[in-house]
C-alpha cells in the first residue's frame, strides 16, 4: 500500500482529503513531520481560504523547502486548491503581490466573472494525454474559489523540460483547472469533494506512486 501524506500547515478541512485518498487504496497521515514528508511515496498539498496565508502556512513549516526535495528527487507531490495557486510565481490579492513556490510561470488572479466566488460544479476540458483525468475525462468537479491563473504554464515551456499538461475550465473566463508536469500535478478543484470522479482522479494518482 502506498504511503501519503496530506501536509499539516494549518489549512482547514483537510480530513475529507485524508478520507478521500484513504478511500484511493492509500495508507494516509496528516502531518507536517520533515522524515515523514520526505519518505512518503506521495505529498498532498492541501490550501483553503488566501494565497498569503497559506504560503505563510507553509514557510511555518518548512513546506517549500521539503516540496522542492520531493520534486528534485522526482518523488510525486500532489496541490489542492489554493494548493494549485502556490506552485504559480505569485498571488495577486486585495492590491498586494505574494511570492509563490514558483515551480510553474503564472500569476493567481481575480476572477473576472459575473458571479464570484465560482462555487459548484464545473466541466473541464483535459489533455489527450492526461494521466489524472483518465476515465473521468467527461466529468464534472466542484470548485470553490475567487482566484485562478488564466494564463498557459506551458506557453514559455522549452528547452529539454516537459511542457506541463494543462486542464481548462470556464467561469467569466477560461482558467487553469488542473497541471500535471512530471513528478507535479495539482488540480483547482476539490476532488475529495468531487465524488465518483474525484474519487477515481485520487485513484489515478495513486496508481502513480
Amino acid at each position: 500500500m502506498k504511503r501519503v501524506v496530506v501536509l499539516d500547515h494549518g489549512s482547514g478541512n483537510v480530513r475529507s482529503a485524508v478520507r478521500a485518498l484513504e478511500r484511493a487504496g492509500a495508507a494516509v497521515e496528516l502531518t507536517a513531520d520533515r522524515r515523514a514528508v520526505e519518505s512518503a511515496d506521495g505529498l498532498v498539498v492541501p490550501g483553503v481560504g488566501a494565497f498569503a496565508a497559506v504560503m505563510a502556512g507553509l514557510h511555518a513549516v518548512d513546506a517549500p523547502r521539503l516540496i522542492d526535495r520531493r520534486l528534485a528527487g522526482g518523488r510525486p507531490v500532489l496541490g489542492i486548491c489554493v494548493g494549485l495557486q502556490v506552485m504559480f510565481t505569485a498571488g495577486h490579492e486585495h492590491g498586494e503581490d505574494t511570492p509563490g513556490l514558483g515551480e510553474w510561470e503564472g500569476h493567481v488572479v481575480r476572477l473576472d466573472a459575473p458571479v464570484i466566488p465560482h462555487m459548484g460544479w464545473s466541466e473541464v476540458r483535459p489533455p489527450e494525454d492526461t494521466v489524472l483525468f483518465r476515465g473521468v475525462e467527461d466529468e464534472r468537479f466542484y470548485f470553490v474559489h475567487s482566484y485562478a491563473v488564466v494564463t498557459d504554464p506551458a506557453a514559455g515551456a522549452a528547452g529539454p523540460l516537459r511542457a506541463p499538461r494543462v486542464t481548462w475550465a470556464t467561469h467569466g473566463v477560461d482558467f487553469v483547472a488542473a497541471v500535471e508536469n512530471g513528478p507535479l500535478a495539482a488540480t483547482q478543484f476539490h476532488p475529495e469533494k468531487s465524488g465518483d470522479a474525484g474519487a477515481r482522479l485520487l485513484a489515478n494518482w495513486v496508481e502513480t506512486l
